[in-house]
């Protein structure tokens, strides 16, 4: 159950608990949403995961940009929620069982949000979204379910170059021990669970059903990342490519794992999911365009690189 609301003049905070037998029990969540959100309907639902080490009160940090968001108009009125889950869990079934923190995400805590608050059931509707180790999580969880998502948007996600295990060096993961990859993939290392959760690979096994459902893909990563992460976004943007699967990348400029560029990255993330909602409109000078371009295209023999 949810404590008491405080409310601010432009956004409202709740903190929550829900019980689950899949996970550890309660897990507490925090919800950002509009004021007088309780009285809307169908509104759209942002799973806002956190990195590694963190909880819930990474999104009330967030709070005073959601506000800002809102009274600006430059989305639509929405409920975001981060749930605290286990603070490196990568947002996975473990191997052993023991955790199901995949399950619980998208089954009961979708679920309870739908029937507690005015949260859509419109998978077109419901976003994933998160940093670092929830940039993984979102990842794998968007390409696993792509028809239960409307869009994605990762930002520097903890996730390596490579599609198999046996390719792993140090560089990609010198700050995951052991104990952690044991606990998550098993011991020894299952390899084909740890391919069967790896974003990338999960890819080039399912591209056809991704490019189907119309999932929408941002990937985001700055080029001075403490970690590294940058190699793993980059190789991901070229998977994605070279199976079709069309998406937005961002390698930002300077941009570190922290830092003040993370804030105006949110922003962006943000947008895109919600454009999502209200793409680009074809213009009639687009139109027109088109039709000049149409008679050179089909002297072409082979086509372009989305539609062969």
């Amino acid at each position: 159950m949810a404590d008491k609301a405080s409310a601010g003049s432009t956004v409202e905070i709740v903190r929550g608990e829900v019980s689950s037998d899949i996970v550890p029990s309660p897990v507490a969540y925090a919800l950002l949403a509009p004021p007088g959100f309780r009285q809307m309907k169908d509104l759209p639902l942002v799973l806002n995961l956190h990195g590694g080490g963190g909880n819930r009160e990474r999104l009330v940090e967030q709070a005073p940009m959601w506000g800002k968001l809102w009274h600006e108009g430059t989305i639509v009125p929405a409920i975001v929620v981060m749930p605290s889950v286990t603070e490196r869990g990568f947002y996975m079934n473990f191997r052993d069982g023991s955790e199901r923190w995949e399950d619980f995400i998208t089954g009961p805590l979708i679920a309870y949000l739908q029937k507690t608050y005015p949260a859509s059931a419109n998978p077109k509707k419901i976003f994933l979204m998160g940093a670092s180790m929830g940039g993984m999580g979102s990842l794998r969880m968007a390409f696993r379910h792509p028809e239960r998502f409307g869009a994605v948007a990762a930002l520097e996600p903890g996730i390596e170059p490579i599609l198999s295990w046996d390719e792993m060096k140090p560089k990609h993961r010198f700050w995951r021990g052991d104990a952690l990859m044991h606990q998550a993939y098993g011991d020894p290392i299952d390899k084909a669970f740890w391919a069967d959760n790896n974003p990338a690979s999960i890819v080039t096994r399912d591209a056809e059903r991704i490019r189907a459902s119309g999932l929408q893909v941002y990937i985001d990563a700055g080029d001075e990342d403490q970690f590294w992460l940058y190699e793993g976004a980059e190789f991901l943007h070229r998977v994605l490519w070279d199976y079709k699967v069309k998406h937005e990348y961002h390698l930002v400029r300077g941009g570190d794992h922290v830092g003040p560029s993370l804030g105006p990255r949110h922003i962006e993330a943000i947008t895109f999911l919600f454009r999502s909602l209200q793409p680009w409109q074809e213009t009639p000078r687009m139109k027109m365009v088109d039709r000049m371009l149409d008679p050179l295209k089909a002297r072409i023999e082979g086509k372009d690189h989305y539609n062969e």
